[in-house]
């Protein structure tokens, strides 16, 4: 049951963060600068990448209880929302909501995927 919770919201956060990689390729179309729109480009395709690790993981690992899918999406999502806390949301560049969704969606899938885990290694 844990497992299954973790991974909905895992697959939320993949999900959010989709969209949030569409609005960063709208955003970098807009610059002028070519240094300056290159990295917001590579930015989103970054997100993009994440975003479906988590999905599939989410989806295909975490939903069974899989040990490595366990480390892949708490590593992965880790990583992509430690910075995204430190450098957009911490400093107050977008508001706190919606933008502590993410976040929110990371820490429950961490929180659900380990009580999963740790159920099942007592079962």
């Amino acid at each position: 049951m844990f497992n299954k919770l973790g991974a909905v919201a895992y697959v939320l956060w993949g999900l959010l963060h989709l969209a949030a990689a569409a609005e960063g390729f709208r955003m970098a179309a807009a610059v002028e600068d070519a240094l300056i729109q290159g990295r917001l480009f590579q930015n989103s395709w970054n997100l993009v990448i994440f975003s479906l690790t988590a999905l599939g993981v989410g989806a295909l690992m975490n939903w069974r209880g899989s040990r490595t899918g366990y480390w892949i999406n708490l590593i992965a999502v880790s990583a992509a929302d430690i910075g995204f806390i430190i450098f957009v949301l911490a400093p107050g560049l977008i508001p706190l909501f919606p933008g502590i969704l993410g976040p929110v969606f990371w820490l429950l899938g961490a929180l659900f995927s380990t009580l999963g885990l740790r159920a099942s290694r007592t079962a």
